[in-house]
C-alpha cells in the first residue's frame, strides 16, 4: 500500500534529486495551465542535469486535447487534460477530474522505481475533486503475496488563478486523500473478512481515533438487542447471518452546537439477495452493498477532523443479508422500529429496511433536524443516472440544489431524481401491511424513487426537516475496485459548518 502526501506550493518546488534514480515524476493539468506555467518552476522539481529547453519541448509537443507526452527517459512525463468546452454540463465542473482520475490509475511503476511525483496545475475552485479523483487512483486493499504499485505517491498542488490554499486546507486534503483511501479499503475488503462485526470495530477504532481531537461517543446495538429495542427492519435482514446484525451511532456533540446532522449509512457487508437469492453473475461484488456505511463513517471522520461546529451523527445500519432457516421469506410480516409494518415481497430489497430504522432513529431519537441517507440501494440507479452521478432524492426545491451544488464542487456527483409520494407511494400499497417493500409488477414510479420513499415513508417524507436520500450504487465502484464515494460529496454539502476555508467559503 503506497504512503500518499499532499503538498501545498508557494515558493517553489522542493527538488527530487536525492532519490530521482527511484522517482517518476508527472506533471496533471489542463492544457490551458500547461500554456501559462512558468517552466523554470517545473524545472525545479527535476535535477539540474535536465535543462529548461527539454521541459521546453515536451510542453511544445502537447496537443490541444487530452494525452500522455513523455520525455527524459520516460522518468518525466506531462498528463494532459481537455480545457473545458464552451458547452460545459450543468453536471460536470470544470476540473474534468473524472478523466484525471482514469489517467492516473493506470500509472504503473517501470522496473526499479518505486515513487511517484505528483504535480497538479488547477484552478482553486478544481483543487478538490482533482486530489479527491487522484486520491481514488490508488486504492489500499491488497491481499497479493508478492505487493505491487508504488512505494510513496507524492503530490504537489500548483494553484494557477492565485488563490491559494492555506495550511488549514491542505490539512484537511491529507485527511480528505486517508478518507477516501479508507472508504475504499473498507469496500474492498472481502466479506469474509469485513464481516458485520469487524465493521463494527471498524467503526469503534474511528470513534476512539478521533478522541484524541474531540469528544466522540460510540454506541451499538448488537443481536437480540435490536429485536429487543424495536429494530425489526436491521434485525430481520440481519438475523440469518453468521455473525449478529448492529446498528452504530457515532455522536459529536460539541459546545454551542444549535443544529443536529445525521449521515445514514447501508452497511450490508454481503448481500446473496437472501431467499429470493441473486443468480451466479449478480452476486459477485456484492461485498461492496455496504458502501453507504463505509462512505458516511469516512465522511464523519472527515469532517470531525475539520473542527465540524454543530452536533454530528454517523449511524451505520450493518447486517449481512443471507439465507437460513432463520432469513426473512417473501410474504412475511416486520415491524419497523418506526411502528409501521411490512410486507416483505423481495428479500433482496434489503437496503431500504435497515436504513428506514436508521433514519427514524435519527429523526425521533437523535433528534436530526438534517439527514442524509446514503446507500448502494438499487441497481437500477445507473439507469437513471449513470455510472458517473448518484441519484439523488431530496424532499424540498432548496434542499435538491443544495445537495446538486455540492455534487459539482466535489466531484462526487450526483443529479436529483423525482420527489412525489402522492404519485408513486402507493407503489408500495398492501392488502395486509401498512407497505410492501418493492414493486414487483407494473409501477407508476422509478424503481430507484420507490426505494427512496419506502425509506421517507417511515420519517413521514422528512416533514419538517431536511432529508436527502443518495443512491450511489454505480459510482461507488469503478471496475474492481471501489472509488471511495461519499467523503468528498459530505465535505462539501457540510463544508460551511468547518473552519476549512476550501470548503467553508463554496457554500450556496
Amino acid at each position: 500500500m503506497a504512503s500518499f502526501m499532499v503538498n501545498n506550493v508557494r515558493n517553489g518546488l522542493a527538488k527530487v534529486t536525492d532519490r530521482f534514480e527511484k522517482t517518476v515524476v508527472a506533471y496533471l493539468g489542463q492544457r490551458r495551465h500547461f500554456d501559462n506555467i512558468d517552466v523554470e518552476l517545473l524545472k525545479t522539481k527535476l535535477p539540474d542535469s535536465i535543462d529548461t529547453s527539454s521541459l521546453n519541448s515536451a510542453l511544445s509537443a502537447l496537443p490541444d486535447s487530452g494525452c500522455t507526452v513523455y520525455a527524459i527517459l520516460n522518468r518525466v512525463l506531462f498528463k494532459c487534460l481537455d480545457n473545458p468546452k464552451p458547452y460545459s454540463s450543468r453536471y460536470l465542473n470544470s476540473s474534468n477530474a473524472h478523466i484525471l482520475f482514469k489517467e492516473v490509475k493506470d500509472l504503473k511503476p517501470p522496473k526499479g522505481i518505486e515513487n511517484l511525483q505528483l504535480v497538479l496545475l488547477a484552478n482553486h475552485d478544481d483543487v478538490l475533486p482533482s486530489v479527491a479523483n487522484i486520491a481514488r487512483s490508488f486504492p489500499c486493499f491488497s491481499m497479493k503475496t508478492k505487493q505491487e504499485g508504488w512505494k510513496t505517491v507524492q503530490l504537489d498542488i500548483i494553484v494557477m488563478d492565485q488563490k491559494p490554499l492555506s495550511d488549514v486546507d491542505i490539512d484537511f486534503l491529507n485527511n480528505l486523500v486517508h478518507s477516501i483511501r479508507e472508504t475504499g479499503r473498507l469496500i474492498d475488503t472481502p466479506a469474509n473478512l469485513m464481516t458485520t462485526s469487524a465493521l463494527v470495530e471498524e467503526a469503534k477504532n474511528v470513534a476512539n481515533q478521533l478522541n484524541s481531537i474531540a469528544t466522540v461517543q460510540f454506541n451499538a446495538i448488537v443481536g437480540e438487542q435490536l429485536r429487543e429495542e424495536g429494530f425489526g427492519g436491521i434485525y430481520n435482514v440481519g438475523k440469518a447471518g453468521p455473525q449478529p446484525p448492529a446498528f452504530v451511532v457515532l455522536s459529536h456533540t460539541p459546545a454551542g452546537a444549535t443544529e443536529n446532522f445525521a449521515l445514514v449509512g447501508k452497511g450490508v457487508v454481503y448481500d446473496t439477495g437472501g431467499m429470493q437469492i441473486k443468480g451466479k453473475t449478480a452476486m459477485p461484488s456484492m461485498k461492496r452493498d455496504m458502501g453507504g456505511a463505509a462512505g458516511m463513517l469516512q465522511a464523519f471522520s472527515l469532517l470531525v477532523k475539520s473542527g465540524f461546529k454543530q452536533n454530528l451523527h454517523a449511524c451505520l445500519c450493518i447486517v449481512e443479508n443471507n439465507i437460513s432457516p432463520e432469513a426473512n421469506k417473501p410474504d412475511d410480516i416486520i415491524r419497523m422500529l418506526s411502528g409501521k409494518t411490512v410486507e416483505i415481497n423481495n428479500t433482496d430489497a434489503e437496503g431500504r429496511l435497515v436504513l428506514a430504522d436508521g433514519v427514524f432513529y435519527a429523526r425521533n431519537h437523535l433528534k436530526c433536524n438534517f439527514i442524509v441517507d446514503m446507500a448502494t440501494l438499487t441497481g437500477a440507479q445507473k439507469y437513471v443516472s449513470g455510472k458517473l452521478h448518484a441519484a439523488c432524492m431530496a424532499n424540498s426545491e432548496a434542499l435538491e440544489k443544495q445537495m446538486q451544488r455540492a455534487g459539482f464542487y466535489s466531484g462526487d456527483y450526483l443529479v436529483n431524481h423525482i420527489f412525489a409520494p402522492e404519485l408513486h407511494f402507493k407503489d408500495l400499497s398492501s392488502e395486509v401491511a401498512d407497505m410492501k417493500n418493492s414493486n414487483l409488477g407494473n409501477p407508476d414510479g422509478p424503481p430507484t424513487a420507490i426505494g427512496g420513499l419506502f425509506i421517507g415513508a417511515h420519517i413521514e417524507f422528512g416533514e419538517g426537516i431536511n432529508w436527502a436520500h443518495v443512491d450511489m450504487a454505480a459510482p461507488a465502484e469503478s471496475g474492481e475496485r471501489a472509488t471511495g464515494y461519499g467523503p468528498t460529496l459530505m465535505a462539501a454539502l457540510l463544508g460551511q459548518f468547518t473552519n476549512v476555508p476550501l470548503i467553508a467559503d463554496q457554500q450556496p
